[in-house]
């Protein structure tokens, strides 16, 4: 099971996206720095949080210019998955490769803390492991989660049942239009959101409530019975 990490400058949750994917598959992910050009083989590409090139400019906007991002959008074409965890989500959004946009909190505050996330479409490759409706554990940490889009693309997004995860049990932390979490592309290969899977994916963390996420990708058979 191969995967891969992609390293920008600024980022300090790739370390947790490497240990929770090597924890998964057995196998230690190849990390990817931001200047490379080819992204080697792997069954899932990861864009980690973190605050990329400091957020200057706008969170996302200059990491969704570097060389290997233009490789991970040739992938992602190619269809291979493509996960973005929240600064990941940013920079897959100001890529192109996610419709809508991250913008400030409305409390204007970071904020760090444990929300609830419904599983909006158990149907995406990236959700098989839950059921319907299932509401998970999950950790955010962001001063930028607060999903916006046009009302054009919002009935575009809901129709095709592009949102995967919304904030659950009134825990929206941000102000996230219709409580958005998360997105997938058209094509069902790239997702992005907010929460923090990879910081609860073993007993040690309190629960294995984002393990999901990763096993439905990924693919692996015990997924159900370790969520």
């Amino acid at each position: 099971m191969k995967t891969a990490v992609v390293l920008l400058p600024g980022l300090n949750r790739d370390r947790d996206m490497i240990a929770a994917l090597t924890a998964i598959t057995g196998q230690r992910p190849a990390t990817v720095w931001q200047t490379e050009t080819e992204v080697p083989d792997a069954d899932l590409i990861v864009v980690p949080g973190g605050f990329s090139f400091g957020d200057y400019l706008r969170c996302g906007a200059i990491a969704a210019r570097s060389p290997v991002m233009r490789a991970v959008a040739e992938r992602a074409a190619r269809g291979v998955p493509v996960l973005g965890v929240c600064n990941g989500f940013q920079i897959l959004c100001e890529a192109g490769l996610l419709p809508g946009a991250l913008m400030r909190n409305t409390s204007l505050n970071f904020v760090c803390r444990e929300v609830k996330l419904e599983i909006a479409n158990a149907q995406t490759r990236f959700t098989t492991a839950y059921e319907q409706g299932q509401v998970i554990r999950c950790p955010v940490a962001h001063h930028d989660g607060n999903y916006f889009a046009d009302d054009e693309t919002l009935e575009r997004v809901e129709g095709n049942g592009q949102v995967v995860f919304r904030y659950a049990e009134g825990t929206n932390p941000n102000g996230a239009i219709r409580d958005i979490a998360g997105v997938v592309n058209e094509a069902g290969n790239v997702l992005g959101l907010m929460p923090h899977p990879e910081n609860l994916v073993e007993p040690e963390h309190g629960g294995t409530d984002g393990r999901g996420i990763f096993e439905s990708v990924l693919g692996i058979a015990t997924a159900r019975e370790a969520a």
